[in-house]
């Protein structure tokens, strides 16, 4: 049995390890936006910030310290700041009296209102990428779902759902629309964020594979709207799937 001290110790250890990965999430994320020329100090906060959330290095609950981002960002308070009132004001934070800005919950009621929205535009998107895509870049679809099949064989589910928000972004980068990706952007981040929280709650996503391949083997035969229907199909019961999840936990006291 350990003693206080060693479980204080452990305490001391695990926070050290989850700072540790956090600052190595942040600082990755961070280059890519040095790649892409984005210097703008709040939109780097903000980006950055919401990532580290979306990948679950701040969970649901945790308590995010203005002081600790901007030593992890490498700039100021101010930035982070007004990074933590937008992310509230979009909802992945909550500002709790005497406590400061919490990573929000996973709620479904929330969660489902989400989806709704992206399953109508995840179709149209699929219907255009139908219309639009030439036939490597549907091999690039199917070569995504080969690595999805490598990876449930390994029992790997955390490249699998990095791997099938790929395949799904994919699709919508080959609508060629950018107003469609902007608005698809404020939104799937939060799905992904919760396939990423209840991937190991929920059965083997087998269906899922099933799903792509014949999603992809619709939009090689050129019929949007069949396209549309499956890939809107396939959200539907993945949304059933995920909220029936969540709803089966404990409720956040947030």
């Amino acid at each position: 049995m350990n003693t206080p001290d060693e479980l204080k110790l452990d305490d001391v250890n695990s926070r050290e390890l989850g700072q540790s990965a956090l600052f190595e999430n942040i600082h990755s994320f961070l280059s890519s936006l040095d790649k892409n020329g984005e210097t703008r100090l709040p939109q780097r906060a903000y980006l950055a910030t919401r990532h580290a959330i979306r990948d679950l290095q701040l969970p649901p609950g945790q308590t995010v310290l203005e002081r600790e981002m901007a030593e992890f960002l490498g700039m100021s308070r101010t930035p982070v700041r007004e990074a933590l009132v937008r992310l509230e004001m979009e909802g992945w934070v909550r500002l709790i009296p005497r406590r400061g800005f919490v990573v929000a919950p996973i709620v479904a009621d929330e969660l489902q209102q989400i989806y709704e929205v992206v399953e109508g535009l995840d179709g149209i998107a699929c219907s255009l990428a139908t219309k639009r895509a030439t036939s490597a870049e549907l091999d690039q679809l199917d070569y995504l779902v080969e690595e999805q099949e490598k990876a449930l064989d390994l029992g790997n589910l955390l490249l699998w759902t990095d791997l099938d928000e790929q395949f799904h972004q994919t699709i919508v980068d080959l609508a060629q629309n950018p107003r469609l990706r902007g608005i698809m952007d404020s939104q799937t981040d939060q799905l992904y964020r919760a396939r990423l929280y209840t991937i190991k709650l929920r059965p083997k996503p087998i269906p899922s594979i099933i799903d792509h391949k014949a999603i992809v083997t619709v939009m090689r035969t050129g019929e949007p709207e069949a396209a549309r229907m499956m890939l809107q199909s396939h959200r539907h019961r993945s949304r059933n799937e995920i909220l029936d999840t969540i709803r089966s936990m404990p409720v956040s006291s947030i």
